[in-house]
C-alpha cells in the first residue's frame, strides 16, 4: 500500500513536469536569461556588436566551434580505435547533435562576467545571446539536408552503418533459444531475466503490448536467476525447462510472472497441473535438474556480456540502455528495424 501511495502521489508530478516541460525550457528559462543580461539592445548596439571581434568571436565559437568540437573529437576516437569506439547514431545525426549544442546561453553568460568588463562585457553577451538563433539555424539546415537524401542514404545518415557492433555475446540460436513471434522476424529482441525479478514482472506488460504492437519483433527469453538476492528463481527456472520438455515454456513462463510470490514447489507442481502437463514427468524433471545445463548457458552469456541485473534487454545484438517501458522499448525497435532495413537494401 505504501508503494502504491507513492507512486499514486509521484505520477501528477511527473504529469506536471511533462505539462510544463516547454514552457520552462524554450520560453520562461531564455527569457529569465534575456533579462538579466544587463545589456540595453539598440541599433547603436548592434552595429558595434557586428563589428566587434569579440561578438564575432563568441558567436563563430558556438555556432562552429562547438559542431566542430562534438564531431572532430567522434571523428578522431573513432579513427584512433580503428572503428571499435565510434557513435551509436549515423554521422549526420553527429553533426546534428554538435550544431545544437550551441543552443545554451546561462552558464556563458556568468563566465563572460568574470572575463570581460564594460563596453567588451556588453559585446560578450551580445554574442552568446546571437549563438542560440545561430545555432539553432544550422541545426535546422543540418537536419533539413538529411531530410533531402534518398531513404537509404537519409536512414544511414541518421543511424549509422549496417554493421553495428554487438552486444549480444551468443547470438540467437532457434534450435535452443526460447523464442515468441516470427523465427524470420527483422528485430530480435533478447532478455535476460529472473522470474522473481519484480521489475521483470513490470516489464512483462510492456514486452506483452510490445509484441502486439509490431508484428515483426521476435522475443527471446534468456534465464539469469539472481540466487544471492531472489532465493526461488532458480527453481523457477527448472520449472520452466520442464514444462519446455513438455513443449510448454511459454505457458509456464506466463504462470511465473504472474505468480512471482508463490515459486515453491508445490506451487511449480500445481501450475504444471494447471497447463495440463505430465506432473509425474513434470516433477521429476524439476527434482533432477534437467535443465540446469541450458540455464548455465544462458548465465554463461550474460557474464560474457557483463549483464549484472534484470532485466536487461538486447535489441538486434546491441544493448538497449534506456528505460524498459513501451515508449522507449517501441522506439528501439523502430531503429533497430531501420538499420535492418538499410542492411538488406
Amino acid at each position: 500500500m505504501a508503494r502504491e501511495s507513492i507512486r499514486s502521489a509521484i505520477s501528477p508530478n511527473e504529469r506536471l513536469q511533462l505539462l510544463y516541460h516547454p514552457w520552462t525550457s524554450y520560453v520562461i528559462v531564455p527569457l529569465f536569461a534575456l533579462a538579466n543580461a544587463g545589456i540595453e539592445i539598440d541599433g547603436d548596439f548592434l552595429e558595434r556588436a557586428a563589428h566587434s571581434p569579440i561578438t564575432l568571436g563568441v558567436l563563430v565559437g558556438y555556432v562552429a566551434g562547438k559542431p566542430f568540437g562534438i564531431v572532430g573529437t567522434a571523428l578522431l576516437v573513432t579513427w584512433l580505435s580503428r572503428g571499435r569506439l565510434r557513435p551509436t547514431a549515423g554521422w549526420g545525426a553527429v553533426a546534428g547533435a554538435g550544431a545544437s549544442a550551441g543552443v545554451g546561453f546561462t552558464l556563458s553568460l556568468l563566465v563572460a562576467t568574470l572575463a570581460f568588463h564594460g563596453a567588451q562585457l556588453d559585446e560578450a553577451k551580445a554574442g552568446i545571446l546571437a549563438a542560440p538563433v545561430g545555432a539553432a539555424a544550422v541545426t535546422w539546415l543540418v537536419f533539413r539536408t538529411i531530410g533531402l537524401l534518398s531513404q537509404r542514404r537519409r536512414i544511414a545518415a541518421l543511424l549509422g552503418g549496417a554493421e553495428p557492433l554487438l552486444d549480444l555475446e551468443f547470438p540467437v540460436d532457434p534450435e535452443s533459444d526460447h523464442i515468441r513471434g516470427p523465427l524470420d522476424a527483422p528485430v530480435t529482441v533478447v532478455e535476460y531475466g529472473d522470474f522473481e525479478c519484480p521489475y521483470c514482472g513490470r516489464a512483462e506488460p510492456e514486452v506483452r503490448e510490445l509484441l502486439r504492437d509490431f508484428a515483426d519483433v521476435r522475443y527471446v527469453w534468456r534465464h539469469l536467476p539472481l540466487t544471492d538476492v531472489h532465493p526461488h528463481a532458480e527453481l523457477a527456472a527448472l520449472a520452466s525447462e520442464a514444462a519446455a520438455d513438455q513443449g510448454a515454456f511459454w505457458e509456464m513462463h506466463d504462470q511465473l510472472l504472474e505468480h512471482q510470490n508463490k515459486l515453491q514447489m508445490a506451487d511449480l507442481v500445481s501450475y504444471a497441473a494447471r497447463l495440463g502437463l505430465d506432473v509425474a514427468r513434470f516433477t521429476e524433471n524439476l527434482q533432477g535438474r534437467v535443465g540446469a545445463n541450458r540455464i548455465a548457458e544462458d548465465v554463461e552469456g550474460a557474464d560474457l556480456g557483463h549483464v549484472s541485473g534484470t532485466p536487461t534487454f538486447f535489441i538486434n545484438g546491441r544493448r538497449h540502455h534506456g528505460a524498459y517501458d513501451l515508449d522507449h522499448l517501441s522506439r528501439a525497435v523502430r531503429a533497430a528495424g531501420a538499420r535492418a532495413k538499410l542492411a538488406a537494401s
